[in-house]
């Protein structure tokens, strides 16, 4: 009896062993800009990047950063558990090792995730409607924020995660992420500055722009500027995907709507792809289940030993 409590013991050690992430995440708190307000950083470090040291590697930038890595700082304490996923997938060579950098968000984040040059779309109507319909997600009363933002991703943060860390600098090896407005300040990254993003990952799409999701009049001047700034297909890639439940269940339409112009514009299943999670709702925990997926689409290796991983049931491109 003692010799199998010992083996449990043994076999309870190992499973906690391998269920923690082995890279590391370095925090900066405040990180200064001349553009936006300071926010904590946080940067995950994939295991053997100490060891590695000829090694470069590509970088994820994701917003929310609180959500990522931590359940204790994460708003409905719940955490993508970026970090873990990305060690796993790693693990059995079904992805290639990244680095993970987590950018917190601030009490500006409406209007730091809100993509500004939509809002040169905006119609009579909508200039009337937008200040009274966002006084609840606009505290401060700031104006649009959304290329200063931008500005001090690709200005500041960048060029700081590429002195201090073995990067990967090119397009093709840098990607963005995000959820709900998350997503919508992604995109608007890599139409923006498609000479610095080579991918973006947009997880349920707040393409509804107003916190009333069903008022979705305005979302016409995002898909407006969208279909104007959509980077070439020839070396970008841009993944989509979104829920039925909560939020998620007014994405479909407007999806369904940019699937049609990621077609027209030349996007094919090799550099594109948008997923339905059926059931799914508006939750951290929602784009935790899913983002094994999001890692294999951005960063998907072709090492020969890879293993099948266990995909989530969803349906076909909508």
């Amino acid at each position: 009896m003692k010799a199998l409590l010992t083996k449990l013991l043994l076999m309870l050690a190992v499973i906690s062993c391998w269920s923690q992430p082995k890279g590391k995440i370095v925090k900066i708190d405040g990180f200064k800009s001349k553009f936006v307000q300071s926010r904590n950083i946080e940067i995950w470090l994939p295991n053997g990047y100490d060891t590695n040291t000829k090694t470069s590697y590509p970088v994820l930038y994701m917003q929310d950063g609180q959500n990522v890595f931590n359940p204790e700082t994460s708003i409905h304490r719940t955490a993508w558990e970026a970090d873990a996923i990305a060690e796993r997938l790693t693990a059995i060579h079904q992805i290639q090792p990244v680095i993970i950098v987590a950018i917190w968000n601030t009490d500006n984040r409406y209007m730091e995730y809100f993509p500004e040059k939509a809002s040169l779309n905006f119609v009579q109507n909508d200039q009337a409607v937008f200040p009274k319909a966002t006084k609840d997600v606009n505290p401060n009363g700031v104006d649009f924020l959304g290329d200063e933002y931008l500005k001090f991703i690709t200005q500041e943060l960048k060029p700081y995660i590429d002195k201090q860390y073995r990067t990967k600098t090119e397009a093709e090896s840098t990607a963005i992420c995000g959820s709900s407005m998350g997503a919508l300040i992604s995109l608007y990254a890599i139409c923006e500055y498609p000479e610095i993003f080579g991918q973006a990952a947009c997880l349920s799409t707040h393409w509804t722009l107003l916190p009333d999701a069903p008022r979705s009049q305005m979302s016409e001047a995002f898909k407006k500027y969208l279909y104007e700034h959509l980077p070439s297909p020839e070396n970008h890639r841009i993944y989509f995907d979104y829920g039925t439940k909560t939020l998620d269940q007014y994405y479909g339409v407007h999806q369904r709507g940019v699937d049609n112009m990621m077609k027209n514009k030349g996007y094919t299943t090799d550099n594109w792809t948008t997923k339905k999670f059926e059931g799914e709702a508006h939750v951290e925990k929602a784009w935790q289940k899913r983002f094994d997926q999001v890692l294999f689409f951005l960063f998907k290796s072709d090492n020969k030993k890879a293993k099948t991983v266990t995909k989530e049931k969803t349906s076909k491109k909508s």
